[in-house]
């Protein structure tokens, strides 16, 4: 009986145990349902679809004339659904063998074997995401639809395609650094990549995506989608045909005198629109020269004798000296206060003008005509270069521009009684090479300085979103007196100076030539190292593009501005002056302008028949080209050649209306006449970049 009782209690535990067991289950059933439900309900919904962002494609930067310099191109994450119920077991191992060899032949990164061992793995694991390959070109994957089982499709072959773009330079090296990058993981914005990033970036989309075996995503194609809004376009001011030139001309010079880096920019003078900028420096990794760096816009260095012009700038509009004016350099050499300054050579006998002194760079000279005007006061000469705007980063769009640094007399901690002297000729102060080109631009520019331009719209869908026109930082750096006699110097400097290697028949430059020795931290000046700089302008009668070069640390034994920067400037200017023919008739036009209200621009061919059946005394031979130009003289008209740039607007007065309209209609512009005769006035500036579709007005009037 005891026994029975005993078993029968551990019968009613055991049952009580599965009881008590069994509503510890419904009460956490309970709990999930009620309690934790709606959250776990969420965090599957979450695991199982999730929305991605679909990125925009980039806009793309282009040159002046539309020629693409950065752009997004296509690239495809290629991936199989290897489990496809529509890829059957016969077809799968039939085509198998093929399908590794092509991907093999076309991909060359693994073996037949290894692919197939690959796509098998897959099967059996009922992958239906399976990568087969990153970043697959265009081309490639145009191959990739003709394989086995993919020739199918996306749903019978199980082929699926992944789009996405990679920015690309077509013209490589060629303004790299200027083009720059956006990286914004890093928060890294460089260049016009950097400074129009959120112009070019566009607007990212959103799709929704299902999570699959392995933790992969696939697209699931849903209403709510919304499409990405891509970037928009910008055209720059760069010249893709002078950037390439400004590129060779500088890298031949480099490499000749094995220097550390240069750079070169080429500048319209009207617009401050840059039409070349090019930065090399020498990389002791690859042992070859890179847009690593941009030199031009970055870097502040004390300029050396190009900096004399402000000095004699400022001299001229005190009226503290004429250019006749002596000055003592003894045998080439002065003391202020403990230090010692001297020329390259003693320059004649010792006693020369002032405008020997700026043309044969003489820094004896040139300091000591500053000192004498200005040691009791030289606030007064630093004061003038504040008020010229040289003391002020230019505001350009790229970001890294340097600040200059030009001391004032108020820092008494690191003014000294040197500090006047050496700063005339460009020491104890630095500027970056686009600050000082920027000062020479607007001496060629009749005073008024212009803000650099690098970007001259941008456009969306091939239509104009916003146009950009010149900014003038300064108005007029000195009186027009002034600018004429610093022009006849920096002629002079070429024309019996340090920069008559530059003088040519054809043409005229004007310019000035730099050395510098460069300084290092609490070394002093580094006797072995220089830097070499020519900066001016062309044609020096009637300047059309200023130019800066300046080269760091020849080593081949030449390292004078006149021997080293130069000849790159004479290249460049050259091979501009030979593609661009009309440079000069701007000139003869303008002249003309102002003797004689009219002239008549017509074909070459009509002007010739008018002349023969009129019997006009002229010379025909002098037509060589499509467009002529007659131009009345003194006893006789005067013809010349008229040479049509395709990529500026020409000037059209005395020109017909029929052929005016037919060259504005070859440029892609639209016309609308006003009046009768030949065109007296257009709408928009001879010069100006002409962009397709945009109307101009021509105004007409009779002889």
């Amino acid at each position: 009986m005891n026994n029975k009782r005993e078993i029968l209690w551990r019968v009613y535990l055991v049952y009580l145990g599965i009881l008590v067991f069994a509503l510890m289950i419904i009460g956490k059933v309970i709990q999930i349902q009620f309690s934790e439900g709606p959250q776990l309900l969420r965090d599957s919904r979450e695991n199982e679809l999730r929305y991605f962002t679909r990125e925009a494609v980039r806009g793309n930067i282009c040159a002046d004339n539309g020629n693409l310099i950065a752009t997004s191109v296509p690239i495809f994450d290629i991936r199989m659904d290897v489990d496809s119920d529509l890829i059957s077991e016969k077809l799968f191992y039939d085509k198998l063998d093929s399908l590794a060899q092509a991907f093999s032949v076309l991909f060359n990164d693994r073996s037949s074997y290894q692919y197939k061992q690959a796509l098998i793995r897959a099967r059996k694991a009922h992958n239906r995401y399976y990568l087969i390959k990153r970043n697959v070109t265009y081309n490639q994957l145009k191959q990739i639809k003709q394989f086995p089982i993919l020739r199918r499709g996306k749903y019978r072959g199980g082929l699926i395609i992944i789009p996405k773009t990679k920015r690309e330079m077509p013209f490589r090296e060629l303004a790299r650094r200027t083009i720059g990058y956006a990286n914004e993981k890093e928060d890294l914005f460089v260049g016009l990549e950097g400074a129009y990033h959120e112009v070019l970036r566009g607007t990212d989309g959103v799709r929704l995506m299902r999570r699959v075996n392995n933790g992969d995503w696939i697209p699931v194609h849903d209403e709510n989608e919304i499409e990405p809004e891509n970037g928009k376009d910008i055209i720059t001011t760069l010249d893709i045909d002078i950037q390439d030139v400004a590129e060779h001309a500088l890298l031949k010079h480099l490499i000749q005198h094995e220097a550390y880096q240069g750079c070169a920019m080429l500048m319209e003078v009207k617009s401050g629109r840059v039409k070349a900028i090019a930065n090399l420096k020498y990389d002791s990794a690859t042992g070859q020269y890179g847009e690593y760096y941009n030199y031009a816009i970055a870097e502040c260095v004390e300029p050396g004798s190009t900096f004399k012009l402000a000095s004699m700038l400022i001299m001229l509009e005190d009226d503290k000296i004429k250019l006749t004016d002596t000055v003592s350099t003894g045998d080439g050499w002065t003391m202020y206060y403990n230090r010692t300054m001297q020329d390259v050579h003693k320059i004649g006998d010792g006693l020369i003008t002032a405008r020997e002194a700026f043309e044969q760079s003489s820094n004896v000279g040139i300091s000591r005509l500053i000192y004498r005007s200005y040691k009791d006061k030289p606030e007064k000469f630093v004061n003038k270069l504040y008020e010229m705007g040289l003391s002020k980063a230019l505001g350009i769009d790229i970001p890294g521009e340097g600040e200059p640094y030009i001391k004032h007399p108020d820092q008494r901690e690191i003014w000294y009684g040197t500090t006047l002297p050496w700063m005339s000729i460009g020491y104890e102060i630095s500027m970056t090479p686009l600050q000082i080109l920027t000062f020479y631009n607007a001496i060629a520019n009749g005073g008024q300085m212009v803000k650099p331009m690098f970007v001259e719209e941008v456009r969306e869908a091939g239509g104009i979103v916003e146009e950009f026109e010149p900014e003038v930082l300064n108005n007029a750096v000195c009186s027009k007196k002034t600018i004429k006699t610093l022009r006849s110097l920096l002629e002079g400097v070429v024309e019996r100076g340090t920069g008559q290697g530059l003088k040519n028949t054809i043409y005229k430059i004007a310019g000035k030539t730099g050395t510098a020795q460069i300084a290092n931290r609490n070394l002093g000046y580094d006797k072995d190292n220089y830097t070499s700089s020519f900066v001016g302008y062309f044609p020096a009668d009637h300047p059309k593009y200023s130019c800066i070069v300046v080269i760091s640390r020849p080593t081949k034994g030449y390292y004078y501005g006149s021997s080293v920067a130069a000849p790159v400037f004479k290249e460049i200017a050259d091979k501009v002056y030979a593609t661009q023919l009309d440079i000069p008739m701007e000139k003869e036009i303008q002249e003309h302008d102002s003797q004689y209200p009219y002239y008549v621009l017509a074909r070459a061919s009509d002007i010739s028949t008018v002349i023969r059946e009129c019997k006009i005394n002229a010379d025909t031979s002098q037509l060589a080209s499509e467009w002529g130009v007659v131009m009345p003289g003194e006893d006789k008209a005067r013809l010349m050649s008229r040479f049509i740039n395709n990529n500026e607007v020409p000037n059209l007065k005395g020109m017909n209306a029929e052929d005016a309209i037919y060259i504005l209609e070859k440029l892609g512009m639209q016309t609308k006449i006003s009046g009768r005769g030949i065109v007296q006035s257009q709408s928009i500036a001879p010069g100006s970049r002409p962009q397709q579709g945009r109307m101009i007005k021509l105004n007409l009037g009779i002889i």
